[in-house]
């Protein structure tokens, strides 16, 4: 079985985006370890986790019950409570890569690490797997590589999209400011730029099916050679049961 990195900043991540894949990759019997910027636990968003400042319409920001549970399980999971720092990981040790996402200002010194950087860029100079959701794209789009190119140059891939993450900023903006806002450019917009040819970002369908443990299928994922992208908690689980099956060829 594969020994999987599951990179994460130390506050504002999303519980669905890292909770299912850890669920779905320790059921198929994977190990998942943890790193954080500085090494102490990470907590997510918990106004999505826990709904603080949800009300109404804005309820369906909030976690499902069932990936709340799953979040909260992974709180007591012995690698979750020990994660390395960022700068003490050897990439090498690993055999694959997660990239959760998250959209509060919390996540900025995860998509801006050189330590971060450094070990996205291992990963691809190895083609070894490597999934990525909603914001997590970001920190590999700002990985170069040895040309000084985006290590994604050339990669057909998905994030966050601007619909979602324009309309997520404008039902919350009067209630709770930027905290859905981490930049004032678009997680689209930004990776756009880098990559060989801006259509190679795949938005997918402005109103996606959120998957779930019954419908795993549901969602939307993009697979390119070692990377697999998707957008939204929506698609958590067809992401890692997409994963799970990339694992099978190393």
């Amino acid at each position: 079985m594969a020994k999987i990195l599951m990179l994460l900043p130390n506050e504002a991540f999303d519980p669905t985006e890292a909770g299912v894949p850890w669920h779905v990759l320790r059921r198929a019997g994977h190990e998942v370890c943890f790193a954080t910027g500085d090494g102490t636990q990470a907590q997510c968003d918990q106004s999505t986790l826990n709904g603080e400042g949800l009300g109404g319409m804005l309820k369906s920001l909030a976690a499902k019950p069932d990936n709340a549970d799953i979040y909260r399980r992974m709180e007591k999971d012995e690698n979750f409570q020990n994660p390395l720092a960022w700068k003490d990981v050897n990439p090498d040790d690993f055999d694959a890569l997660v990239m959760p996402g998250g959209h509060a200002p919390g996540m900025k010194p995860y998509l801006e690490s050189k330590d971060v950087f450094f070990i996205c860029r291992n990963f691809f100079e190895r083609e070894a797997p490597v999934a990525s959701i909603c914001h997590g794209i970001l920190a590999l789009a700002r990985t170069k590589d040895a040309d000084a190119k985006s290590i994604l140059y050339g990669y057909k891939l998905t994030g966050l999209s601007n619909f979602q993450e324009n309309i997520a900023y404008k039902m919350t903006k009067k209630t709770m400011g930027t905290h859905y806002q981490t930049y004032s450019e678009t997680v689209q917009d930004e990776v756009s730029r880098v990559l060989a040819n801006p259509k190679d970002f795949k938005p997918g369908p402005i109103y996606p099916a959120f998957g779930s443990a019954k419908k795993p299928s549901k969602g939307f994922v993009v697979e390119d050679r070692n990377l697999i992208s998707a957008r939204w908690p929506g698609d958590a689980y067809k992401l890692a049961y997409g994963f799970v099956d990339m694992l099978k060829t190393i």
